[in-house]
């Protein structure tokens, strides 16, 4: 069964506008913190690798 995009009603069409819209969005955030969490995991990696030469 195709989809017929020219039946939609304009209310599912909205809501599934919206959806995208909050999806694409989160996806933006997930993004943006993505560099901050890899920069948090290389200074732990920091942290114990300078632990093991000094103790």
């Amino acid at each position: 069964m195709a989809w017929n995009t020219s039946r939609q009603d304009p209310d599912r069409s909205r809501r599934r506008l919206q959806l995208l819209a909050e999806l694409a969005g989160a996806r933006a955030v997930r993004q943006r913190n993505r560099p901050q969490r890899l920069r948090s995991e290389r200074l732990r990696q920091l942290i114990a690798t300078r632990r093991r030469v000094a103790g």
